[in-house]
């Protein structure tokens, strides 16, 4: 049985990876696709009230249980199906019941810290870095919070400069340097869309001929839960 590819996109919060992941997978009508979102696997604080959950930094890196999350992708480029935690951004609670995912020929998870630790990195054949600019990115983020997440503007803003802007800058931006393809503009480069999937079933198809894919080239130009 032909092992998945498994295609990381990360990218700053409100970047476009969802949209990305999500236009990608239209794409790829020959292939089976599994979503996995990396933020199911925020660490789950039963310990702490539902104040001192608020306080954490969940744009740092130790907020993201990497350990479980590598399982699971290992789990799935094995085909075997996981149980997906699902996360509950109104409590910052793992809910009770998770998500099964089957695996599929293609693999695609998103996330904005993914490629910040090495074993997420190695365990992805292709990695797609979304960028956007910082104005677009923060009203995206103001729009998801406050239409999904009941959350007010104020607090909206206070997260963003306390704890979103600063780890972008320590953590996801530098994290950009391990991508194979960078897409400028977020999800919206098409150009971008159809050379990532146009490079994925050129692997998918040389798999299948039962040859080994060689490593993807930089090309550094331009479902799931509509994230952003």
């Amino acid at each position: 049985m032909l092992k998945p590819l498994i295609i990381g996109i990360a990218g700053g919060s409100g970047s476009g990876k969802s949209t990305v992941a999500r236009n990608v997978a239209e794409l790829l009508t020959t292939s089976s696709v599994a979503f996995i979102d990396m933020d199911a696997y925020y660490k789950n604080f039963t310990s702490l009230s539902l104040e001192e959950r608020r306080q954490l930094n969940w744009d740092h890196p130790d907020a993201f249980d990497y350990d479980l999350l590598c399982s699971h992708l290992e789990a799935l480029s094995k085909r075997n199906a996981i149980d997906k935690p699902e996360y509950d951004f109104v409590t910052h609670l793992r809910r009770d019941k998770p998500t099964r995912v089957e695996s599929a020929d293609v693999i695609v998870i998103d996330g904005i810290l993914l490629f910040v630790d090495n074993r997420v990195r190695d365990l992805c054949d292709v990695k797609v870095f979304v960028d956007a600019d910082a104005d677009i990115r923060l009203i995206r983020r103001i729009e998801r919070d406050t239409h999904e997440r009941g959350r007010p503007l104020d607090e909206i803003i206070e997260q963003y400069l306390s704890t979103v802007q600063p780890m972008h800058q320590e953590f996801v931006e530098p994290s950009k340097r391990y991508a194979d393809v960078i897409v400028p503009r977020g999800g919206h480069n098409a150009i971008a869309i159809e050379m990532i999937v146009a490079k994925i079933q050129r692997r998918l198809q040389r798999t299948d001929g039962g040859r080994d894919a060689p490593d993807m080239p930089s090309a550094k130009r331009p479902a799931p839960p509509a994230r952003t």
